[in-house]
């Protein structure tokens, strides 16, 4: 174990962290140990990371001090931040900020971030297709980690950006699974029209993660993108509807209608949606399927991870 680099794992009871963690402790020829950060190292899900032989160190992401302690003496650490546990971009570029400067501070020699565009770098505030939310962001839970993706080079810390992808498993835990309209009928809403969503499964991130980490320097200093699968609406629909049985049809709402919605972060999402499908080509090509399967040869496919968790899917009664 003594020859086995160090990667110090953010989010570690997390869908992203902890798919990192269970992929470097299930590869015990990836030269790499997991050391899983979490803020209590005593709950069932650190404890679970613990039994997979991975270090399991306490640290809170607010406290810069605390984190210089759980990154010394790590080759590598794997940065995730939290925007959907308070809705606070300039808190989320914060955190990320204080994440890299601690890695900074005790000589991390790979810091790989969990990243996704600052649509700003794409559309000025004053674009008028869509609302500019919180006075400076189009997109706050993607700008405010676009955001970060400069910093690295700023303050001289060796990072690989990886650019991630709609995870499948919103449609479990998100609420975005079918819902049952006034006609009695199940619908996916998914507001891209024709256009293409790049999806993955959560657990892929991870792996993917650690073969950024595995190649080494190789992509330090690069932005890479990835994805399971790029799909249409109507793909999503119909691959669900095979899954569980169930005729499943597929409604693209008008961007406006879907920012009305009025769930939490709903004006947040619903730009999302519109920016993905208004740079379809950019947002697309950048996730390149085929090198994503490169990091991550057991990279699956949507209609694989339905067959694992399409039971998981709540189906209004």
């Amino acid at each position: 174990m003594s020859d086995k680099k160090i990667i110090a794992v953010m989010g570690a009871t997390g869908a992203q962290g902890g798919g990192l963690v269970r992929a470097i402790t299930a590869n015990p020829n990836c030269g790499f140990t997991a050391r899983a950060i979490t803020r209590d190292v005593n709950s069932d899900k650190a404890k679970a990371l613990a039994a997979l032989g991975a270090e399991v160190v306490p640290a809170n992401v607010d406290d810069v001090e605390s984190l210089k302690k759980a990154f010394n003496g790590a080759h590598g650490v794997f940065g995730v931040t939290f925007f959907w546990d308070h809705f606070d971009p300039v808190k989320e570029t914060a955190q990320a900020k204080g994440m890299a400067d601690a890695a900074k501070a005790a000589g991390v020699k790979h810091f790989v971030w969990s990243s996704l565009e600052d649509t700003r770098n794409f559309m000025s505030l004053d674009d008028p297709r869509m609302p500019t939310l919180h006075g400076k962001y189009k997109v706050p839970h993607l700008d405010s980690k676009g955001e970060v993706d400069s910093y690295f080079a700023q303050i001289g810390l060796p990072a690989t950006v990886l650019w991630t992808s709609f995870y499948w498993e919103n449609f479990i835990y998100f609420g975005m699974g079918p819902q049952k309209g006034q006609d009695g009928n199940l619908s996916l809403v998914i507001p891209m029209g024709d256009k293409k969503l790049p999806g993955i499964a959560s657990e892929d991130i991870g792996k993917c993660a650690l073969g950024v980490f595995m190649r080494g320097d190789e992509l330090i200093g690069k932005t890479v993108g990835i994805a399971g699968e790029h799909l249409t609406g109507q793909e999503y629909a119909a691959g669900m509807s095979a899954a569980i049985g169930k005729p499943i049809n597929h409604v693209s709402v008008p961007f406006d209608v879907y920012r009305g919605f009025g769930f939490p972060g709903a004006e947040d999402v619903g730009n999302m949606f519109q920016f993905k499908h208004d740079f379809q080509e950019q947002f697309v090509n950048v996730r390149d399927l085929e090198f994503s399967r490169k990091l991550n040869p057991e990279l699956k496919t949507y209609s694989q991870w339905l067959k694992e968790n399409a039971s998981r899917i709540p189906l209004p009664e």
